[in-house]
């Protein structure tokens, strides 16, 4: 027969205060560290709340050795997972604004202290709480990709990169937020999803947050789908694979959120024309290498002092590339948005569209459509890929008698 484990008076007033932290508000964190307990390669526990779907939850980060794991649970589950964990730690910390409450076990009594928060202890709390990144930078995956250390210190040439991450990531959740249509299940494909890293940072995000995360990376390079694959597999993330093709070869039959960052050209045109056909509910695109209107394009007479210059010119050819994109996108049911994703320090493709699904539309916009018109024909356009692919589908859609 076990044993039952015998809490002591420390044991018993640190869970006491514990509960009393949550009632009155003050909780920031707890972790149980020093797992002793059944659990295979468990290290330590992490427990934090958070707001899901105006709701509070607890959320329990169980770090192992080799994958880190969350589950979200109501306040009562969460304190009874407290309960079940703290019998078998040797120690655990939990810190309210003002103070940090430590317990120890010990072979011959076990310790517990509160320890006051000096000032600039408290403000240095209230800038993380300020600066609390969406992404842990201690998460395996990292690792794997090169943007931390085994220790979970970020490599000093991956500063840029990983700072593209939390942007991205930081836009991504915002843009969640203000959709209506995904519930629980999210299906995304990343086109061009290269060595993985906001592929592998939107799956754990979402995992992390409630979410029940379906999502494909498509790649042309054999080699990053394979090692990505392998990433996955390592982090036991069961729901994202990646697909060795492109966006013309890769036809999803379910898409919630698309994204094609850096995808060259007219493949952003495609890329789009794929999340519109399929209703996605936000597509968030960084189009780079804009060749298709810059032959096309002729000097209004008024403009052919400024667009004799080349770099001029193509900087016209890109911006309206990008706008007939996002007027296309607002005609066909979406809140478009167009700003700098990072700024040019980082990279310098650094523009970002962003669109939300606001509308079902049978046919887009007349009137956005005569503005797009108004723009070609000021400058001599005759050939837009996004627009052509959006009139073949409704050719399509007349002949057939339906929507695809």
């Amino acid at each position: 027969m076990s044993t039952a484990i015998v809490l002591s008076e420390q044991a018993i007033s640190f869970a006491a205060l514990l509960r009393q932290s949550f009632a009155n508000g003050h909780f920031d964190r707890l972790i149980l560290s020093q797992y002793t307990g059944s659990e295979v390669d468990l290290e330590k526990i992490t427990f934090r709340t958070v707001q899901l779907q105006q709701e509070q939850k607890i959320s329990v980060l169980y770090r192992y050795k080799t994958q880190d794991i969350t589950k979200n649970y109501t306040l009562e589950q969460g304190l009874e997972v407290f309960d079940a964990l703290f019998l078998h730690v040797k120690q655990a910390n939990f810190w309210e604004l003002q103070q940090q409450i430590q317990f120890k076990r010990g072979k011959k009594r076990d310790l517990m202290t509160v320890q006051p928060l000096v000032q600039q202890k408290m403000i240095a709390v209230q800038h993380d709480r300020e600066k609390k990144r969406l992404i842990e930078q201690t998460a395996p995956y990292l690792y794997t990709l090169g943007i931390t250390d085994h220790a979970g210190v970020l490599v000093p040439s991956m500063a840029k990169k990983w700072k593209q991450i939390n942007k991205f990531i930081e836009i991504f959740s915002q843009a969640l937020s203000e959709q209506k249509q995904i519930t629980d299940e999210i299906n995304v494909v990343d086109f061009g999803s290269g060595k993985g890293y906001l592929t592998f940072a939107m799956y754990d995000y979402l995992q992390k947050n409630a979410w029940e995360p379906h999502i494909t990376g498509v790649e042309l390079r054999e080699n990053l789908v394979k090692f990505c694959q392998d990433v996955a597999e390592k982090n036991q993330f069961k729901s994202l694979d990646f697909f060795e093709g492109d966006v013309r070869s890769y036809q999803p039959e379910r898409l919630d959120v698309m994204v094609a960052l850096h995808a060259c050209d007219i493949a952003t045109d495609f890329a789009i024309h794929c999340g519109i056909r399929l209703n996605a509910s936000l597509i968030l695109c960084a189009p780079c290498c804009h060749k298709e209107l810059r032959p096309q394009l002729t000097s209004p007479n008024v403009l052919q002092p400024m667009l004799q210059y080349g770099v001029h010119a193509g900087q016209q050819a890109e911006m309206l590339t990008d706008t007939i994109r996002a007027l296309l996108l607002n005609a066909y049911g979406y809140e478009t948005k167009v700003f700098e994703f990072v700024a040019l320090t980082h990279t310098n493709k650094n523009k970002m569209i962003l669109a939300v699904k606001k509308r079902h539309v049978d046919k887009p916009d007349e009137k956005i459509m005569h503005q797009i018109q108004a723009l070609k024909d000021m400058y001599g356009i005759t050939t837009h890929s996004l627009e052509q692919l959006l009139a073949n589908e409704l050719v399509d859609q007349d002949k057939h008698g339906c929507r695809c």
